[in-house]
């Protein structure tokens, strides 16, 4: 019979610190490149490489507030429709917080919050190529945090699992 398991494996810890600090890191940059170039249109970004590649020209897009959904189905003055960067503070310090806790439903949170965080990586990532035709190099990086993220969250919830399993026997 295997062991239980009664905490969450050290590696996995730290790989979940330090993608939540990158995530974090990443969305505050991208909140003050778009806060930023929204006061001084002059502000040159240290993302914006050329005209091509340009992070500051996915920002302050109509798809860098709420992915460029909520202001044509809730309206501009929404509460839901800010800097895409604010969900990604959201979502990375859920991910840090929820990710310390051996429970199942807290792992399924992650796991889903993640889950949803990837298909918005994917349509951004569609944006960002075949309308805006950038590249965006913060934005690439949050989309492999993101991927890092769902892979850890699968594992942390096999974890999770596992304890549960042990617990009943």
């Amino acid at each position: 019979m295997a062991r239980g398991v009664k905490q969450i494996p050290t590696w996995q810890t730290i790989a979940r610190v330090l993608l939540c600090v990158f995530g974090l890191l990443l969305s505050s940059y991208a909140l003050y490149v778009e806060t930023s170039k929204g006061a001084d249109r002059d502000y040159t970004a240290m993302c914006d490489i050329s005209a091509t590649i340009s992070c500051s020209k996915v920002f302050t897009s109509k798809y860098g507030r709420g992915f460029g959904l909520v202001e044509p189905l809730l309206g501009k003055d929404s509460l839901f429709n800010v800097p895409n960067s604010i969900f990604g503070l959201l979502f990375y310090f859920l991910q840090f917080i929820l990710g310390q806790i051996l429970h199942p439903t807290s792992s399924l949170i992650l796991l889903l919050t993640s889950v949803l965080s990837n298909f918005g990586s994917v349509y951004l990532a569609y944006i960002l190529y075949f309308v805006l035709q950038d590249a965006c190099v913060v934005c690439i990086s949050t989309y492999i945090v993101n991927a890092s993220l769902l892979v850890l969250n699968v594992l942390h919830r096999r974890t999770v699992n596992k304890s549960v399993k042990k617990k009943k026997v």
